[in-house]
């Protein structure tokens, strides 16, 4: 290398951003674009690799898979309930129980005072009553007594399923439950990562039992749930304060916070 350097400094200077060149432009040919050569070259140096959830590991297409109900609601009720309460949301699982709805040919209800409540539901009236749809912490927040309905709300979890809660003017209605299947190239694409000797972490919003079945199927070991969205860069932050060098992977426009504050971020789509 000595002799190289002295004999020819030149072939270096023009081998080195060459070889980054045609790296970036075979990605580019992959569908993979790379902002510049120093996320490149800082690719090579991470020990810890970050994973969301929706539209990584799974599809990001999530559908309506099943419904619980409680005493004076019927499964129709309670999807046009719940479709009518998400539609004015964006969220993946907002949109899978409008288009169950849609399916059915159901006619949506008006929809009064709609509120998204970031990582956690919805909340408007409906036919004059106040409605909520959301995970377990959102009832707990309001005082809403789902003793009822938690044994099944664990078990579809268990099944790699999101469970959310439907209240009725302070009193559980019922659960519609919404699966996102598991992209098929997922698990071979993280027991890469795995023999490469990375470190390889789950980080979501979804709950802890969804989170770790999904995990499980994948074969990561390390899960991270229920983390609001502002949440995921300081995840993040913790982990490079560890002395890890980490890469995120996830959505380009709701985990961008965690995606800047990695020292590589990965954005799909």
């Amino acid at each position: 290398m000595t002799v190289l350097i002295i004999a020819c400094p030149c072939a270096l200077g023009l081998a080195t951003p060459i070889s980054i060149m045609v790296g970036v432009g075979k990605a580019a040919e992959f569908g993979i674009l790379i902002r510049n050569g120093d996320a490149l070259q800082q690719a090579g140096k991470l020990d810890t690799i970050i994973l969301d959830k929706t539209g990584t590991i799974t599809e990001g297409r999530p559908s309506v898979t099943s419904m619980v109900t409680l005493d004076g609601w019927s499964e129709e009720k309670l999807l046009l309930w719940g479709a009518s309460l998400e539609q004015g949301s964006e969220h993946p699982l907002a949109e899978a129980i409008v288009e169950a709805a849609k399916d059915k040919s159901m006619t949506l209800l008006k929809v009064e005072e709609f509120n998204a409540i970031v990582g956690h539901g919805v909340e408007a009236k409906l036919e004059g009553e106040s409605v909520l749809l959301g995970n377990r912490k959102l009832m707990r927040d309001r005082d809403i007594d789902t003793t009822s309905l938690d044994t099944a709300a664990d078990e579809l979890a268990q099944q790699a399923q999101t469970p959310m809660y439907m209240a009725v003017e302070g009193k559980a209605a019922g659960l519609i439950s919404v699966a996102d299947a598991i992209k098929p190239d997922s698990k071979d694409a993280i027991q890469r990562m795995l023999n490469l000797g990375l470190k390889v972490v789950l980080l979501t919003g979804d709950n802890q039992g969804t989170a770790e079945a999904v995990a499980r199927q994948v074969g990561i070991t390390e899960v991270i749930a229920e983390v609001l969205p502002q949440h995921k860069a300081d995840k993040v932050a913790s982990l490079q304060a560890q002395g890890k060098r980490v890469g995120m992977v996830g959505d380009g426009i709701n985990d961008a916070p965690a995606l800047a504050r990695a020292d590589v971020g990965f954005a799909i789509g």
